[in-house]
């Protein structure tokens, strides 16, 4: 049992030394995780970085590692220059840490497939720890909610994770609270999934990353090196966690994309939430009807076929 004077979810990462950092919901959801990932290495674990694409990785000269699994780093040559987040994430660390460091991209696929690539990576890199990165927070969706924002990606991820043995150790880790009511999300039912977590052990506790940390100032940077490089779809997440890093409030804009928008930036969207995935999996509706899957398509459809069987619960909003 830990004490105020810990962090809990760093207490239980003790034992961790190989760690493998995945972004659930693809996009930009693991440049959430960058902030965990230079704290984790500066106690000396070994973290590997992978997530879940958006982008057509088809049309670039990558090397492939495994079926539709592909490795990026600053030396990937690009002959375009197009929506590619781990790309630009790869070069921004070989510029911030002067290391090639490899990112792992899966392209979309069904949660067999996904499962398989997860295997693959846990046996090739001896990972015992997986922690899980939104960007966000519709990855505690339990499934019953009025607003599930974007789930397919993230329910595929945590998915796949159900199916590895328990051997390996399994976290999700949110960051950007708030962020998803632009998605449908009522943080009444994201507050009230947590304290569902926190019944069953499964809520581990949540900590800031600060505008006057070391990970606070790399993260501000990485957004603002990626944002420069892809103006046109940058990312609405990662500059909003940005901005309320940098101490910004209310109607913030950072990127051109929310211009058009009335946006809260507050001091909530830089908090980790930390949860055990067992928890997760344990609560969630969704699960059980895409663990077969063996194509993208087939995670909407069986989500979509799900929703139309129950009640969904009516939307309520934050008596703040």
């Amino acid at each position: 049992m830990s004490s105020l004077s810990q962090n809990p979810f760093f207490e239980k990462l003790t034992k961790s030394k190989n760690i493998l950092l995945v972004g659930a919901g693809g996009g930009f959801d693991i440049y959430s995780g960058i902030p965990l990932y230079l704290s984790l290495r500066s106690e000396g674990k070994k973290v590997h970085l992978a997530n879940f694409s958006f982008t057509n990785l088809g049309v670039f000269p990558l090397e492939k590692v495994y079926t539709n699994c592909f490795k990026v780093n600053a030396s990937t040559k690009l002959n375009f220059n197009l929506y590619f987040p781990e790309k630009y994430l790869a070069d921004w660390l070989k510029i911030a840490l002067n290391e090639e460091i490899d990112v792992f991209t899966f392209a979309k696929q069904g949660v067999i497939q996904l499962k398989n690539i997860y295997q693959y990576l846990i046996d090739t890199l001896e990972i015992d720890t997986v922690i899980l990165i939104d960007g966000g927070t519709d990855s505690l969706m339990f499934g019953d909610e009025s607003g599930l924002g974007t789930p397919y990606e993230d329910m595929a991820s945590i998915a796949a994770l159900s199916l590895i043995d328990d051997k390996i150790t399994k976290y999700l880790v949110c960051l950007g609270f708030g962020i998803d009511h632009f998605h449908g999300v009522s943080h009444y039912d994201v507050l009230q999934n947590i304290a569902e977590l926190a019944k069953i052990n499964a809520y581990i506790g949540c900590f800031s990353v600060g505008g006057n940390t070391l990970e606070g100032q790399a993260f501000v940077s990485l957004v603002k090196y990626a944002t420069e490089n892809m103006q046109s779809s940058s990312s609405i997440v990662c500059n909003s966690i940005a901005s309320a890093i940098e101490g910004h409030f209310g109607n913030h804009h950072s990127t051109l994309r929310t211009e058009s928008s009335e946006l809260f930036i507050n001091p909530l969207m830089n908090i980790y939430w930390t949860f055990e995935l067992r928890g997760i999996i344990n609560k969630n509706l969704l699960i059980p009807h895409i663990l077969e899957t063996r194509d993208f398509h087939s995670i909407r459809t069986n989500i979509a076929d799900f929703r139309e069987t129950i009640i969904v619960k009516s939307r309520k909003n934050v008596p703040l």
